[in-house]
Order: structure tokens, then C-alpha cells, then sequence
């Protein structure tokens, strides 16, 4: 038992904690950089003058002009794809994904480059996204070109990518222990320390050098009264309303997806064709245009009237899903957040239990959470924006149930569908895998070895007059293990040359204390279908042999688990 361990750490771990806090300090210079681009950009486009200070598209005075800025943004950003890297189009999250999953954590160092200055063009010209999609794709690839220039495994490089990720988005939005969270929802697809604690230094480096980057505090203030026990079916109401408008919005995207690409016209000129619904979206409602964390605190606090946020929510709603359905870049995070505010104020009138102002609050994490598949993120996410203390059960309980929507209405969330019509198909449940939980002495059976003085011919009727025949035998000599022979061997082998001299090149061994899982990375590794288990101070004492059939075994428990329904009490 002693050589059991909890955990798989081992002793590279402190050098990719220190590697992640590295990338922590450049994904938060990367995310100053981002709102610097934003800001230039947006004062360019509409009001023609050279600064980096940041303002709102809404105070404008170009009148009907403006409707054509995000034609021409647009335009710019549709070349950059086509010339530059095509993985810029969209908000960044299904393709750090990708990355992660598929490409090996692999990012190049042109969407380093142009994935931020494009998203500052896209949002600068009046998009209506977020920063946070463009700045978790821009930190994780730093965090992705930092380690492909060291010598370390993929897994390495992607807690690394991840690291650059989250740290970029806590830069942003100053929320440490929600990007902690959306690495474990959505982008690491495991939970172990190797990966864990790095990430988590990221954040916390990155937290604590916002306020130098960043203006510091809270990004929504926000103070909530304590909730009534009514208030949990206002919640529950909430909750459903959250998850319906999560799946209209997901649904609609992917058809507006599909319209474009049967659009006779090559996709650079598609986000063009976006801009000209954000600009007319943007005369009706000038505030749906850019990130919009103002509108956002301006529905959080109750400074709009109903009909002014139902107008609002309807054109954000509207141009948001053209204009990301075209392809340009931009993010998700920021519109949704104002998207489920709104609906939120739309609904306060009719629930009771709470202030007001809770179900804006509500509202907005529950649309968030449903939308992304990550709850947990949008619980946490919602409470660090606000800091509103009153909030967090009916965040916990409106959140849920927009979540079960989502799971139980959509096969796929807005993150996964992308990636899976390009064949590519992401499971988003954890669970502790079978085979970690048994270990290979659990499962070994007896050996049936052969000596190494034994000749070939009575090896093979020693095999075959034990029933069955595997392909590969342990050959001992002492009880001590010296290879395996392979049964096509010892059949085209002289029938009396020795075992000992036909043993197979390369052979590996397992210990008793290694887990099931390692045991079937070993014998992948390997090509071999059986491996034999030793034992002793010089790890050659012969004590059993493990096949893939012993391996099967070990997901039989768990398959019972998951489909025998039985009635213990009350018989």
C-alpha cells in the first residue's frame, strides 16, 4: 500500500507552476493590450481621433454614416482571416478547445498576433462582443507558444495554454476563481494537480497584477436584499426562462451559421455582410453596439425601464447572432452577460421574493451558464462581478435549473457544436475512470510461464494443453523474469532450440501497485496484449500476468452501476 498514491504529481510539477506564473504576468499584459486596441480602435472608427482612452460607440455623432463602420470592420477582419490564419473567425473558445483536444496544444504565432487585433477592429467598429473569447484565445496561445519552445509533453502544453487562458480572462474581468472554474468545466477535461494548481497561479498572478493594468474593484457593484423562501419559485422561473432564451440563442446561431454557408459568396466577404446588421442594429440602439459594461451595469442596477431593455435585448439578440454567425471575431461572454440582464429586468416585475435588482443578477448567470454548459463558471463568474453576498442561493438555484435545460433540451452547447461539425466529438462529463480505481494486482492472473531451458516443441504443447493459447508467454529461469516469447515464435521455431533464444526485443514489465489505467497506457505504448507483473527488490520476481481481457474486467463493476436498477430495502 505504501506505493499508492492519491495523486499522480511527480517532481516536474514545480516547473510548470513556475512557467504558469510567468505566463500569467504576459497573458494579463496581453489582456491590457486587447482593451488598449479595443479603445484605439472604437476612437478611430467613431470619432476619428487617435487615443487610447475608452469610450462607447453610443456617443457618436456620425449620424447614418455609422451604420457603415462595422461593414468596414468587417471587411478588414474577413482579409486578416483569408491571408493571415482562418482560426481567428469566431470567439475563441470552441477553437482553444480544438486545440487542446485535437491539435495537441498546438497554437501558431500568427493567432497570437492577429486574434487581438482583429477582435479590436471587430469590437472597435461597433460588434457587439466581449473581450474575454478574444483574450482566452490570445493568453492561451502564449501560454501554448511559451511551451512548444520548451521540452515538455502535450499534457504539459496544455495546462500551459490553459494557464495563459484563464489568466487572460481574470485580467479582464477580475474574477480569479471563476476562470479557475471554466478551466475545470470547459477547457482542461480533467482535474488532477499537474494541471490544477498551475492554472490556479496563473489567475492568482494574473489577479494580483490587474490593478496595475486594469482599473481595479469590483466591474459590477452591486447590493441585493436578503431573499424570502418565495423566492425559490421565482428562481425556478427564472431558471426555465434563462435555459430557453440559452437554447433559442444557441439554436439560432448555428441555422444563421448554416444560412452563410450557402451563401454563394467565399467566407471572407461573410463578416461584411454581419456588418451591415450591426450597423442598422446599431442605429435602432446605439448602446447595442461594442462590449457594452456599462448597459450591463445599467440593467444590474435598475436604470432602465423595461421597454427600453426588451428594445435593447431584442437588437443585442439580433446582431449579436448575425454578426458571430458570420464568422468575424468576438466573443460571447460580454453580450451574454447583457442578454440575460435584460431578461432579467423584463421578468422582475413578475417575480416576487427578491429586490429587483436580484433578478438581473440571476438572470444574466443563468443565460451564461446554460449557454457555455458550465454552471458552476456562471455561478461563481456572477457572484465576483458583483460581490452581492444575497445572491448566491438564488444563483445557485436559478443557474441549475437553466442548466438542466440545456442539458436535457441540447445534445450540444454553443461551445462543442463547431467542433463537432467538423466530425469532431467532445464528451463534457468527468468522471473517475474505472481503471484508476483497481490496480494491476487486483486483476493479475496466475502466470503460466515457460523456463528458459525449455525446448520450443514442448513449450507449445505445454501452451496448447492448458486450453487456450495466448500470443504471448513470460519466460523465467529461477522464478525470475528474462522476456516474453511470442507464440508465432516458438510454432516456426526448431522444436528443440531453447525458449531463451526467441525472446522478444523491447519487452516491458508492470508492478503490482500500478493502476489499471497505467497498465493499459503500457500495453498501447507497447503494442502487446499481455504484459507480465513483477515484483521484488530488482522488480524480476515473476508474480503474475496481465492481459486486456483482466483490464475488461475492471469496467464491469462500473457498467453494473450504470444500468442494474435494484430495490434493497422494502422487500
Amino acid at each position: 500500500m505504501k506505493h499508492k498514491r492519491d495523486y499522480t504529481a511527480d517532481r516536474r510539477l514545480p516547473l510548470l507552476c513556475a512557467i504558469a506564473v510567468l505566463i500569467g504576468a504576459l497573458s494579463t499584459g496581453a489582456a491590457w493590450l486587447l482593451l488598449k486596441l479595443i479603445a484605439l480602435f472604437t476612437n478611430l472608427f467613431y470619432f476619428q481621433r487617435l487615443s487610447f482612452d475608452a469610450v462607447a460607440p453610443a456617443g457618436h455623432t456620425l449620424g447614418w454614416i455609422a451604420a457603415l463602420l462595422p461593414v468596414a470592420g468587417g471587411l478588414i477582419v474577413g482579409l486578416m482571416a483569408r491571408y493571415g490564419s482562418d482560426k481567428i473567425r469566431g470567439h475563441g473558445i470552441p477553437e482553444a478547445i480544438e486545440a487542446i483536444l485535437f491539435g495537441k496544444s498546438r497554437m501558431s504565432p500568427k493567432v497570437a498576433l492577429l486574434k487581438p487585433l482583429s477582435s479590436g477592429i471587430v469590437i472597435g467598429s461597433g460588434g457587439p462582443f466581449g473581450a474575454e473569447g478574444p483574450i482566452i484565445m490570445t493568453g492561451g496561445s502564449v501560454g501554448s507558444l511559451l511551451a512548444q519552445w520548451l521540452h515538455l509533453t502535450a499534457a504539459e502544453r496544455k495546462t500551459l495554454l490553459v494557464s495563459g487562458a484563464c489568466a487572460g480572462m481574470t485580467a479582464i474581468f477580475g474574477t480569479p476563481l471563476a476562470a479557475l472554474l471554466l478551466a475545470v468545466e470547459l477547457l482542461l477535461f480533467e482535474l488532477r494537480p499537474r494541471s490544477l494548481l498551475p492554472v490556479a497561479l496563473a489567475c492568482a498572478v494574473a489577479g494580483f497584477l490587474r490593478p496595475w493594468v486594469v482599473e481595479a474593484g469590483v466591474l459590477f457593484p452591486l447590493q441585493v436584499a436578503p431573499v424570502t423562501p418565495v423566492a425559490l419559485l421565482s428562481c425556478f422561473m427564472a431558471g426555465l426562462a434563462s435555459g430557453v432564451l440559452a437554447a433559442v440563442l444557441t439554436l439560432a446561431l448555428y441555422r444563421i451559421e448554416d444560412g452563410f454557408h450557402r451563401l454563394p459568396l467565399h467566407w471572407m466577404w461573410w463578416p461584411a455582410l454581419g456588418g451591415i446588421a450591426v450597423g442598422l442594429g446599431g442605429l435602432l440602439q446605439p448602446r447595442a453596439l461594442g462590449v457594452g459594461y456599462d448597459v450591463i451595469a445599467d440593467l444590474l442596477n435598475q436604470h432602465m425601464l423595461v421597454s427600453a431593455a426588451l428594445a435593447l435585448l431584442l437588437v443585442k439578440a439580433v446582431i449579436w447572432l448575425l454578426a458571430l454567425g458570420s464568422g468575424t471575431s468576438g466573443g460571447v461572454l460580454a453580450p451574454l452577460l447583457m442578454m440575460g440582464a435584460g431578461l432579467g429586468l423584463v421578468l422582475s416585475p413578475w417575480l416576487p421574493g427578491g429586490s429587483s435588482g436580484l433578478w438581473p443578477l440571476v438572470c444574466m448567470a443563468g443565460v451564461l451558464g446554460s449557454v457555455l454548459g458550465a454552471p458552476l463558471t456562471a455561478i461563481v463568474f456572477a457572484f465576483g462581478l458583483t460581490h452581492a453576498g444575497n445572491a448566491l442561493l438564488p444563483l445557485i438555484a436559478t443557474t441549475s435549473v437553466a442548466y438542466g435545460v440545456n442539458v436535457l433540451w441540447m445534445k450540444r452547447s454553443i461551445m462543442t457544436e463547431k467542433i463537432a461539425r467538423r466530425g469532431l466529438h467532445v464528451h463534457r462529463e468527468y468522471g473517475v475512470d474505472p481503471l484508476e480505481r483497481v490496480h494491476v494486482e487486483d486483476l493479475m492472473s496466475p502466470p503460466q510461464a515457460l523456463e528458459t531451458d525449455l525446448p520450443a516443441g514442448q513449450a507449445l504443447a505445454l501452451c496448447r494443453s492448458a486450453g487456450h493459447t495466448h500470443r504471448y508467454y513470460p519466460v523465467i529461469t529461477h522464478g525470475q523474469l528474462v522476456g516474453m516469447v511470442a507464440l508465432s515464435r516458438l510454432q516456426a521455431a526448431d522444436p528443440a532450440e531453447a525458449c531463451g533464444t526467441l525472446l522478444e526485443p523491447d519487452g516491458g514489465y508492470l508492478l503490482p501497485h500500478l493502476s489499471a489505467r497505467a497498465a493499459a497506457g503500457a500495453m498501447a505504448r507497447l503494442g502487446v496484449a499481455r504484459l507480465p507483473v513483477v515484483a521484488g527488490p530488482q522488480r524480476r520476481q515473476l508474480v503474475g500476468i496481465l492481459s486486456l481481457s483482466d483490464l475488461a474486467r475492471a469496467s464491469a463493476s462500473h457498467a453494473e452501476e450504470e444500468s442494474v436498477r435494484e430495490k434493497l430495502l422494502g422487500n
